[in-house]
């Protein structure tokens, strides 16, 4: 695209390199802007760096463990051989082990090629890159403090504060980087936790648990709630649970700690009841808190909710003039792939690009467990509240040949669509690679598809992508 704007008239500054940050960065380039982005750690800001891509590379990991672990129900036998290459006089079985250390020096690894990769894409489009901090000031004036000591004041036309949010801290729970952790702090361990007890089952929590289960650590769950990711699909929470206890983990529902204290050799979690559970380490996933303090938002005019998250439109604008803010500081779904998205529309409205408002309905998630769980659209809560306008089908992922091939037994797809056309409204995967599977019905629910439309598209046989086209053509038959 060429570049239509008088660079020095059309001056952006940008609080925070993360996904929200350096996507919007790169469009502002692109159009014509003058760009600085400020960031105080590395180019990909948290998410790189400490978040998604480690908490995702660890995942990884934890997947080849899960497909080991089931590999003896597909024939294939791991065996420890001797010296001469013949098998040992045991049992014939090898012992698979995680090694910790090499998988965080891995994840370290990846986390700074990926920043190192940004940040020569940023470069690369122009863009100048400050390492330090920034503050609000005034009107569309941001204060600059490097790495180095230089101060100084940007006076912008558009400003972006995508300054992403940290682990939430419990006063009776104090993480020590050692045995009570965030999840910022895991990638330091070099073994493997012999116990670790998770406190929090939302998708953090969840995802960690899993990982980590995976590995071979005895992991305990304790979930305040009285499922699982109480916030996800009922139906695909239960399959997860059911897997997790399956696999050995221990499942506290209903259960809140109180404390978090360390003891000789590990730590110990107190329950509101009065149970106590003793093990090597704790992992603190009770939320988190947007790094929107000592930003001079309220001088700037800026409006934030009471939880410190800036107040957005559709279109990423906060209440001050010329202000724009995206990501996980905001009030909007905490993903990378929204915050990403904020960041572009925020820079495609304030250059004068064309721009449509940012749509929540089509934002497809997923929670990284085993199995995965993706989402899309309109989901169970909402099917309950409008049954008669609305209808469901679930097709497990049993009934499917190569799943049955894969050795895959938990998971299944659910298309939510309007009852009479037929249009797919959103929609449930549960299964490995959920995340790749959701993929249709994200493009049926963005362009309105119907199920007769998705149902009527070849999919390859077999492939676990045929359950889609299965259940909707199940939809099919019950709309006549």
């Amino acid at each position: 695209m060429k570049n239509v704007l008088d660079p020095s008239q059309n001056r952006v500054v940008i609080i925070g390199g993360g996904p929200g940050g350096y996507e919007a960065a790169l469009v502002a380039a692109q159009l014509g802007g003058d760009v600085m982005l400020v960031e105080r750690s590395r180019a990909g800001g948290a998410a790189v760096v400490t978040d998604v891509v480690p908490s995702k590379s660890l995942i990884a990991t934890a997947e080849v463990m899960v497909d080991l672990g089931q590999a003896e129900e597909l024939g294939i036998r791991l065996v420890e051989e001797d010296s001469d290459g013949q098998p040992r006089e045991d049992d014939g079985r090898a012992a698979v082990r995680a090694d910790l250390e090499a998988i965080n020096a891995r994840i370290h690894r990846l986390a700074g090629a990926q920043a190192d990769d940004i940040r020569d894409a940023l470069a690369a489009a122009g863009i100048k890159l400050i390492k330090g901090t920034g503050t609000l000031v005034g009107d569309r004036r941001v204060d600059i403090v490097e790495e180095n000591g230089t101060e100084y004041t940007l006076d912008a036309d558009t400003v972006l504060v995508a300054v992403g949010a940290h682990p939430r801290e419990l006063p009776t729970a104090v993480p020590d980087g050692e045995r009570i952790l965030t999840w910022t702090q895991l990638y330091d361990l070099t073994e493997l936790p012999e116990h670790l007890v998770v406190v929090g089952s939302g998708v953090t929590g969840a995802e960690f648990a899993s990982a980590y289960n995976a590995l071979g650590a005895k992991v305990t769950l304790v979930s305040s709630r009285d499922r699982v990711l109480p916030g996800q699909d009922e139906d695909a929470a239960e399959v997860l649970e059911q897997a997790f206890r399956r696999r050995g983990m221990t499942v506290l529902s209903r259960s809140r700690a109180e404390s978090v204290e360390r003891d000789d050799d590990g730590v110990v979690v107190t329950l509101a009841d009065g149970r106590r559970v003793k093990a090597s380490h704790c992992l603190m996933a009770v939320g988190s808190i947007p790094n929107t303090e000592e930003l001079g938002l309220d001088a700037a005019g800026v409006q934030t909710e009471d939880s410190g998250h800036i107040v957005v439109d559709g279109v990423s604008r906060t209440s001050a003039p010329g202000v724009y803010a995206a990501g996980d500081c905001t009030n909007v779904m905490p993903l990378a792939s929204v915050a990403a998205m904020q960041g572009r529309i925020a820079m495609w409205h304030a250059l004068g690009d064309a721009v449509s408002p940012l749509k929540l309905r089509n934002v497809a998630s997923n929670v990284f467990t085993a199995p995965e769980i993706a989402t899309v659209g309109m989901q169970q809560a909402a099917y309950d509240d409008n049954r008669h306008d609305i209808e469901t089908v679930m097709q497990p992922l049993q009934t499917n040949p190569r799943a049955k091939m894969q050795g895959i037994t938990d998971g299944f797809v659910k298309i939510y669509a309007r009852r009479g056309s037929g249009s797919v409204l959103g929609g449930v995967v549960v299964g490995p690679k959920a995340s790749e599977l959701i993929m249709p019905l994200t493009m049926a629910v963005e362009n309105r598809l119907t199920v007769d439309q998705l149902s009527a598209s070849f999919v390859v046989y077999p492939s676990l992508s045929g359950s889609l086209a299965e259940a909707a053509r199940r939809l099919h038959h019950r709309g006549g």
